[in-house]
């Protein structure tokens, strides 16, 4: 299995609007891969101008904001790039497109780095907060699991929560509950079947 990084990504589309995404990018030898699957804003912002930004940070609730519609993050202006850093970025890393493997539904965008830089002092791990890493992971593949499987990755991942977690932590545990029950309660099998 290849060496992932869970990250947040920014792009920008065509018409200068920005696209904030947690997506995990795949190390490729001195290449690091970008593979969204189609449909998805990313995708089509790599295949309009070839640049992402990396955003690297330890805070859950971008993670866990952007898998429940709260994708509105205060993003600072690089000088060497189009495209903007997120503000909460420990650091960052300019990714541009060397190559992109074609695939109907999710194709690889092979990328070097192109620029770098440093903004906070990372200051330690969490289980909680990669906990929330986790459940975000969980939460866009709400579609492709049974519930049971859910639901036992939720009694898991909630006894990090419970002893490890923070104020932030657990506003962004909230978030991601509030979307996972909804997902359940909406393919529940109804008492009258």
């Amino acid at each position: 299995m290849p060496y992932i990084r869970e990250t947040i990504l920014t792009t920008i589309g065509p018409d200068g609007a920005v696209h904030i995404a947690p997506l995990g990018i795949i190390e490729d030898g001195d290449l690091w891969v970008i593979a969204p699957f189609r449909p998805s804003k990313t995708l089509d912002n790599l295949e309009a101008n070839g640049i992402a930004v990396v955003n690297y940070t330890d805070d859950a609730l971008i993670f866990a904001g952007c898998l429940t519609g709260r994708k509105d993050w205060p993003l600072t202006a690089l000088e060497d790039c189009a495209v903007p850093r997120l503000e909460a970025a420990l650091a960052h890393d300019i990714l541009t497109v060397e190559r992109v493997e074609t695939h109907a539904q999710r194709p690889r965008f092979h990328c070097r780095i192109t620029g770098s830089g440093q903004h906070r002092p990372f200051t330690g791990m969490n289980r909680a907060r990669a906990a929330i890493v986790e459940a975000a992971i969980l939460v866009s593949r709400l579609s492709m699991l049974p519930a049971d499987k859910i639901e036992a990755e939720v009694a898991y991942l909630n006894i990090a929560i419970e002893k490890t977690a923070g104020d932030d932590e657990r506003q962004a545990w909230y978030w991601l509950m509030e979307k996972i029950i909804a997902h359940l309660a909406a393919t529940e099998p109804s008492a009258e079947a």
